[in-house]
């Protein structure tokens, strides 16, 4: 039989394999009560994490075992499960595809069939299948901010001078955060030589832009003295606003000018109707200094 023969008939029984196609999904987290948070703990956030809860037909298929999301796992894996059944999230990997629910649900799932202890394997595709809104009993997120990633460790694991050198190594690439309890969505960060505020918007695109536009126009987009409006950037379908401030002013004393800035945004959200001059030219401006993240 010649060679070419051979090969055509390997190739008819061979099974195909289905070509797995990429859909982009501008708002992955759309729906969800914490939308804005679950943003900001993806793209602003180095160290957090936040218990979840299974929808009830993973509760009846794989039991009430506890779920936790984090902003980042080791090695940026998507999912890990630990050998008490507990299970790992990850927000912030590698490789994802265009929707990044779905690529959460399925780390989820893939976790949850895996051996508790051993490694989880997940598809860099995953295709279609169920979403996170599908797998998670949806309510606000009760997030904890951490230092360090010590929250990844079961006791005892720092014994082990490997583990704690590697430990040290990701900890010292941690910019410090702090959570804002003056708007929900909004974090303090300290980076060399500065300090910003980053406020995911809740509202949509448009609107937030609008109201901003009329804050611009009205020279009241600063936070204070000393403080300048950065720009901002659009984030899973939701506009963030960047301000550089003053490096050694603790995140504390940012509350009440973040409180302040968020009565005089929402003002402006509710005053609605059509845009004057000057505020059509100040929404051109802050188009120009938008940035997209995907």
């Amino acid at each position: 039989m010649s060679k070419r023969r051979k090969n055509q008939r390997a190739a008819e029984t061979t099974p195909k394999r289905e070509k797995v196609r990429d859909i982009f999904v501008p708002r992955p987290f759309e729906g969800l009560v914490d939308e804005p948070e679950w943003i900001a703990l993806r793209e602003l956030v180095p160290a957090a994490s936040a218990p979840l809860r299974l929808a009830p037909d993973l509760v009846e298929e794989f039991g009430d075992r506890p779920v936790t999301l984090a902003t980042v796992l080791p090695m940026a894996a998507p999912a890990m499960t630990k050998a008490d059944g507990r299970v790992f999230i990850g927000l912030q990997r590698h490789i994802q595809s265009g929707d990044v629910s779905r690529d959460l649900a399925e780390a989820l799932l893939c976790a949850l069939r895996t051996e508790p202890g051993s490694q989880v394997a997940v598809p860099p595709l995953p295709g279609p299948g169920p979403r996170l809104q599908d797998v998670l009993v949806d309510g606000p997120l009760e997030i904890t901010m951490h230092d360090g990633f010590d929250f990844w460790l079961d006791p005892g694991a720092t014994d082990d001078p490997t583990v704690q050198a590697s430990l040290e190594r990701a900890n010292a690439a941690i910019y410090p955060t702090v959570r804002m309890s003056a708007a929900k969505a909004a974090y303090w960060c300290q980076v060399p030589e500065k300090a910003h505020v980053r406020w995911v918007l809740p509202e949509e695109e448009d609107t937030a832009l609008d109201a901003l536009a009329r804050l611009g126009a009205a020279g009241s987009l600063p936070l204070g003295d000393g403080t300048r409006f950065a720009g901002m950037f659009r984030a899973h379908g939701r506009l963030v606003p960047v301000w550089d401030l003053p490096e050694q002013t603790p995140a504390g004393e940012w509350e009440e000018p973040v409180a302040e800035f968020a009565k005089r945004y929402a003002e402006a959200v509710a005053e609605g109707g059509p845009l004057d001059a000057a505020a059509r030219r100040a929404r051109q401006g802050l188009l120009g200094r938008q940035l997209t993240l995907r």
